[in-house]
């Protein structure tokens, strides 16, 4: 993780958005470290997954800044915002039930160099070498979680925005999912990573912004959270 103070990857800042007449976000301030892994979390319809969405563009009407490199994104359409380096991989996940592993894995684009190709992806997802030849979801839902996961490393993004990848999950493979999250930021990937799953958020993260009707209302360290855990579940009504 880059030193605290250091200059940050990705700084939002008073980032409001609105889905047709709807606000959903009154003013996200914070900032991302290179090479950290930063949790959002807060209850359900908090505005956590909105702040992806805006991130990447597919929310359109949105004010405030979002700079990643210290390049403004905010105005920028999604293709461009992905061309600089960022992936998103959504709760619903996306994947195309038409579709075996092998081609649902070629789908995305090489946009940054340093992608992993077909090969590589196999090797890091055993599972899905096994299943290559089956139908999307036919997939179990471990399976679909790690080939969403597996389709977003091809395009050479390093910075990775993950929505909810417990959701749904047994906690056997809730593990597995974090222990490939952590490897991939010993791998010097840098994750924003939304998640409503408390204690698998504890388990990866470096830091915690909580979010409360589309604002941030605390920002922990790892350190902190565990220090104060009443204080966090008062946030999250648990």
């Amino acid at each position: 993780m880059s030193p605290e103070g250091a200059t940050p990857l990705l700084k939002v800042e008073n980032l409001q958005a609105w889905y047709a007449e709807s606000k959903a976000l009154h003013g996200m301030s914070f900032e991302v470290r290179e090479g950290e892994l930063l949790t959002l979390i807060g209850r359900n319809g908090a505005g956590k997954t909105t702040t992806l969405r805006s991130i990447m563009g597919i929310v359109r009407k949105r004010t405030g800044s979002i700079r990643f490199k210290g390049e403004e994104l905010v105005g920028r359409r999604t293709y461009e915002i992905a061309r600089k380096g960022i992936a998103y991989c959504p709760e619903e996940r996306a994947i195309f039930g038409s579709l075996t592993v092998r081609e649902n894995l070629t789908l995305p684009p090489v946009l940054q160099p340093g992608g992993m190709d077909d090969e590589a992806l196999m090797d890091a997802f055993p599972n899905l070498r096994r299943r290559a030849g089956s139908g999307g979801t036919k997939l179990s839902g471990g399976e679909q979680q790690m080939l969403a996961i597996a389709r977003i490393l091809r395009t050479g993004s390093r910075f990775l925005l993950l929505d909810e990848p417990s959701e749904g999950l047994a906690p056997v493979i809730v593990k597995e999912i974090g222990e490939l999250i952590q490897r991939l930021k010993a791998q010097g990937f840098t994750i924003l990573l939304v998640e409503q799953n408390l204690r698998f958020a504890r388990s990866v993260a470096d830091r915690h912004v909580v979010v409360e009707n589309g604002r941030v209302v605390d920002v922990l360290t790892a350190a902190q959270l565990d220090a104060d855990m009443a204080r966090v579940k008062s946030y999250l009504g648990v």
